[in-house]
């Protein structure tokens, strides 16, 4: 029974999450705020919703003393499985390395990530010393990464509405995003956003639902906190984030892609803000397993590898199937995991 309620969601998100991406695409357009931006923002609330809500109830709903490990895995392992989506377009698309139509624009928001995941590092592998630093029960590393996030999310939005004015003459061409001229006038704005918020409901609902039964599925295996969270459930809470990449690949609209998957993993490191903030047992970084440290490094690799992918771009692909980037981060995954499976 717990598979199938597993199946159902992964067909509502596979639906909803087609349709929303799809809106997205034509509300950049519409508005002028560019594939960039509206992927980083919108998409990236709406797909990483699930981890959210699934790291809230793993530090307040349960009070076992491993928990905690829960909602920090959880939100770690989904920015790794995140930036392996890269991997797995560019498999679908055959001919070419599939970063060679993403935009330099994206260095932004990844190094905002980087950084954030770096305080992350630093405070789960000194627990005793940075990760006790703090202003009352909340850590002074969930205050920093939660400031990094609002004034990087505000250069990122002044720096795209910047480039977007600055090629309003050339549009579309210099953007490559779809022509106002070319959307179809039934796409009435006034009717896109009613769309979009119906689908984004669906997602977040689905997902969220999609948490609680990659629970249930993950009480069964008597494994450990910190790889379960690590792993699996944040696999199943990353199911948007895939969907919504696929879509936004078979539209062509691969900057939409990268930028939700950026957007929604400077989410889900500035959570363990929100986690912090909850978690009334302790400082949340001193609470949990050094484990992370390794999921932390691990995603900050794979964001510089995405990077040299998107800076070094090549016309065929290294191993005709997948790109070295792709199978690099492939492999990273693979290996975060074996890693966090034997030190569990």
């Amino acid at each position: 029974m717990v598979w199938i309620k597993f199946l159902l969601c992964i067909v509502i998100i596979l639906f909803a999450g087609t349709k929303t991406t799809r809106y997205a695409d034509i509300i950049a357009a519409k508005t002028g705020l560019g594939r960039i931006w509206i992927g980083m923002l919108l998409l990236g609330i709406i797909t990483s919703m699930p981890e959210l809500i699934t790291g809230i109830s793993s530090v307040t709903l349960v009070g076992d003393e491993g928990i905690p490990d829960l909602g920090v895995g959880t939100l770690l392992g989904s920015c790794i499985f995140n930036l392996s989506i890269i991997g797995i377009i560019d498999i679908m698309n055959r001919k070419t390395p599939v970063l060679n139509f993403a935009s330099m624009r994206h260095s932004s928001s990844a190094i905002i990530g980087i950084i954030i995941l770096g305080i992350i590092a630093l405070s789960t592998g000194f627990s005793d010393s940075i990760g006790q630093l703090s202003v009352g029960w909340v850590g002074i590393p969930g205050i920093v990464i939660f400031v990094i996030y609002i004034a990087g999310a505000w250069w990122i939005f002044t720096s795209e509405r910047n480039f977007q004015l600055s090629l309003i003459p050339a549009f579309p061409e210099e953007t490559g995003e779809t022509p106002p001229d070319e959307i179809p006038k039934s796409h009435d704005i006034k009717w896109l956003w009613p769309k979009f918020i119906i689908g984004a409901v669906a997602i977040i609902a689905a997902g969220i639902w999609l948490s609680y039964v990659g629970n249930e599925i993950a009480q069964v295996t008597g494994w450990d906190s910190s790889f379960v969270g690590s792993i699996f459930l944040a696999v199943s809470t990353s199911m948007p984030e895939l969907i919504v990449a696929i879509s936004a690949f078979r539209m062509g609209a691969i900057d939409l892609a990268v930028a939700d998957i950026f957007g929604a993993n400077m989410l889900d490191v500035t959570y363990i803000f929100v986690l912090d903030i909850l978690y009334t047992k302790g400082l949340l970084m001193s609470s949990v397993s050094s484990s992370h440290t390794i999921s932390a490094v691990i995603a900050i690799v794979m964001t510089i590898v995405i990077l040299l992918g998107i800076r070094f771009k090549r016309e065929r692909k290294l191993f005709k199937v997948i790109s070295w980037y792709g199978l690099v981060l492939l492999a990273l995954y693979i290996t975060g995991a074996y890693i966090l499976f034997i030190s569990s």
